[in-house]
């Protein structure tokens, strides 16, 4: 039997779809969609042929609203326009076996202000640093209407769910962290406000799935588990959201890590890792994707076997082994590469933009091959 059968059994979610095995594409920005948000060639080209033999595949963050855009060469999901692009991504990915699912995303503050085409750059509170305006309460309702349009396109599009992302301090995580929310009225100050624009785009895109009868449709969230900063993210703020979190009609929770092994820092057991703590909490209530610098099969196994997540996330290894599902599936191990080759002639089939970042390397970014590499300490 293939020692790797653990990660390659099936996991049926609690509306009843099967994912085929425990392996997740993590969702990867691809730096090429054209300027109106649509999926290009090199993107096409990129997808193609990385969700064979996947579980699910996590697409790129989508924009959900035009003052949100923190990426070159974003796609979004804001109009009908984009429904066609939407739905080629979704086909890409469906036609290899793989679950499609949409990462629906804001930037907030941390957008880039010439891709915002004049529109003001809004945050929960006024942020002079990134040149941020406080969102009005009427803005903040039309961004949770924001979300659920966008799942709406998904929807349409034929895609197997979205996730919201919640993480990387974006929009939604901004106003439940206490550092960049400092609003007075019910969407901040006390815990249980700063939890209320998360939890109302969660009950926004629940409703939309309710709307087309979709029980079917997979919905999951992303979160950080801490920030740095006096008033940053506690894991005590963390269990909060999860506890929150676990009482929506949800399919999956999805733990944004750098290190799959980082402990905590604050508000918690600091000598157990931060995944361990969180499917604790979770306590057998969704499962948990867990992510955060696997390269090899072995180490991909070794993480599922720890117990602390149903799902494993890969990002940087499937940049350079698309094919990643297939060589464990098959056993073919020694094709498993672990650092990029600069001068590997077809890029892997990166994006122009992305393949540039690659060459020069980063701690977000494939190891280069000669060049020293270290994880971010986060």
């Amino acid at each position: 039997m293939n020692k790797f059968q653990p990660i390659l059994e099936p996991y049926t979610l609690n509306n009843g779809i099967t994912i085929k095995n425990r392996l997740a594409v993590a969702p990867m920005t691809h730096f090429a969609s054209h300027n109106d948000g649509t999926i290009s060639e090199e993107e096409r080209v990129f997808l193609s042929n990385r969700a064979s033999d996947i579980g699910l595949f996590i697409a790129a963050a989508t924009l959900v609203a035009d003052d949100g855009k923190a990426f070159y060469g974003q796609p979004e999901a804001i109009h009908e326009s984009q429904l066609d692009s939407l739905k080629a991504t979704a086909d890409i990915i469906k036609n290899q076996g793989a679950k499609a699912i949409l990462q629906i995303h804001h930037g907030g503050k941390l957008a880039i202000t010439e891709l915002l085409n004049g529109k003001d750059k809004v945050a929960p509170s006024e942020d002079e640093s990134s040149g941020s305006r406080a969102l009005t309460n009427n803005e903040i309702h039309e961004l949770i209407s924001s979300f659920a349009n966008a799942t709406e396109l998904a929807i349409k599009a034929g895609f197997d769910g979205v996730e919201i992302h919640g993480a990387n301090g974006y929009l939604i995580q901004q106003f439940f962290s206490a550092q960049s929310n400092r609003r007075t009225d019910q969407w901040g100050g006390s815990l249980e406000n700063r939890l209320r624009f998360p939890l109302a785009i969660v009950d926004a895109v629940i409703a939309m799935r309710e709307k087309y009868h979709r029980p079917d449709f997979i919905i999951g969230y992303r979160f950080s588990p801490e920030e740095s900063g006096d008033n940053g993210l506690t894991m005590v703020d963390t269990f909060a959201l999860i506890d929150e979190l676990v009482q929506k009609p949800l399919q999956y929770l999805h733990v944004s890590l750098w290190d799959f092994y980082k402990k905590a820092r604050r508000g918690a057991d600091s000598n157990q890792t931060r995944l361990a703590l969180i499917h604790e909490r979770i306590n057998g209530k969704l499962p948990l994707i867990g992510v955060g610098n696997l390269f090899t099969a072995e180490q991909i196994l070794a993480a599922y076997q720890t117990g602390w997540a149903e799902f494993i996330a890969l990002g940087k290894t499937v940049m350079i082994n698309p094919n990643i599902a297939t060589l464990i599936q098959e056993n073919r191990l020694q094709e498993i590469i672990t650092e990029l080759d600069p001068n590997q002639a077809d890029h892997y089939g990166i994006p122009n933009r992305l393949w540039e970042m690659c060459v020069v390397g980063g701690a977000w970014l494939p190891p280069v091959k000669g060049k020293a590499w270290q994880p971010v300490d986060i």
